[in-house]
């Protein structure tokens, strides 16, 4: 019998060497494949790479706080209207109220009487003629009811309304979410790319990072260019105490913001409502195309699609919120591709 139990058990121990060779291979070949990006991505590659996924995400943030307004107007629209709709059909039914018999007679017939047909019709203003001409109705009869018509095609309508609105609020939604994978996918992407350097190449990178926040978080030379306006200078103030606060997307302050969501906040500040994209922000107050027009306070702009904006701080500077990664700080304007400036 020992004979027999010795080659089973030299069958399983083969099997489990096998398989742990086999899954052995499959952890090497996936670390290798991991591995691959960083052999051949030198660390100014991986920034590169990096930086370029910040800005896609940054370009995904904008469309998702476009989408994100929109689901807050088209909320407060349903609301407004829901309202309506309530308080009208209390108007129609104290109209009815009012009616006193004929009111009850369309209440409790079973569509005999005119009166009732006159509800029911699929003509009603043809019927109230009719009813007028043969004297069925008085003519304080015949105006409460043209008041009660009145108020059922209102109240139809906004019903059809609301019921477009909230199928567009669905869409919304769903892109919403969308819009939030999309950015996260781009935010995942950087990370991964990250996660493939080295420590020390990591603790290079946050360093330089690091340096980049805190030489820009600091004070600079701005010149002496003069405000755009009383309360440009006040939105520019609000925007430099925000000075070293991270960029998050989606963010409006005060503990961390996007790009738009730190040029609304500082314009807030001042008692300037502004659009909260940077796409609707382009399409307010004044262009300005020339640099050396610019005055503090300006919005600027940045990049063909418009997805960057920020507040003109002086001598070719602008304060922003740059990517994830980064904080509010002062950059160069050279360091983007500058569009135009609106004055707000």
């Amino acid at each position: 019998m020992a004979s027999h139990r010795r080659p089973k058990q030299q069958s399983r121990a083969r099997v489990t060497v096998l398989t742990t060779a086999a899954a052995a291979a499959v952890v090497l070949s996936a670390n290798a494949a991991n591995a691959a990006p960083s052999e051949k991505l030198s660390k100014d590659q991986v920034k590169s790479k990096v930086d370029k996924l910040y800005e896609q995400a940054e370009q995904a943030t904008e469309k998702y706080n476009g989408a994100k307004e929109k689901q807050q107007k088209l909320q407060k629209e349903i609301s407004t209207i829901q309202d309506n709709v309530a308080r009208g059909q209390e108007d129609l039914n104290k109209l009815r109220d009012g009616l006193g018999s004929l009111a009850t007679a369309q209440y409790r017939s079973g569509g005999i009487d005119p009166s009732v047909q006159l509800f029911l019709s699929s003509n009603p203003d043809d019927f109230l003629d009719k009813a007028s001409t043969l004297d069925q109705l008085s003519s304080q009869q015949v105006d409460a009811l043209r008041k009660i018509q009145s108020k059922q095609r209102e109240l139809a309508q906004e019903r059809s309304e609301a019921t477009e609105k909230l199928k567009d609020l669905a869409d919304t939604r769903t892109e919403l979410g969308n819009k939030k994978k999309d950015v996260q996918a781009k935010l995942a992407a950087a990370q991964k790319i990250l996660n493939s350097l080295t420590a020390k190449e990591k603790a290079d990178l946050a360093a330089q990072q690091q340096r980049a926040d805190r030489s820009s978080s600091e004070r600079v030379n701005l010149g002496d260019a003069p405000p755009a306006s009383g309360r440009a200078a006040a939105a520019f103030a609000a925007a430099q105490g925000q000075l070293g606060k991270p960029y998050v997307y989606g963010a409006t302050g005060p503990s961390s913001f996007d790009c738009s969501g730190l040029t609304s906040y500082a314009y807030a500040q001042a008692g300037v409502s502004i659009p909260r994209t940077s796409e609707e922000q382009a399409n307010i107050g004044t262009r300005i195309y020339s640099q050396s027009q610019l005055k503090v306070g300006d919005l600027v702009f940045f990049y063909g699609d418009i997805h960057h904006v920020g507040l003109y701080a002086g001598n070719g500077q602008v304060l922003h919120a740059p990517h994830t990664g980064a904080v509010v700080r002062y950059e160069a304007m050279s360091d983007m591709p500058f569009q135009f400036g609106v004055r707000v």
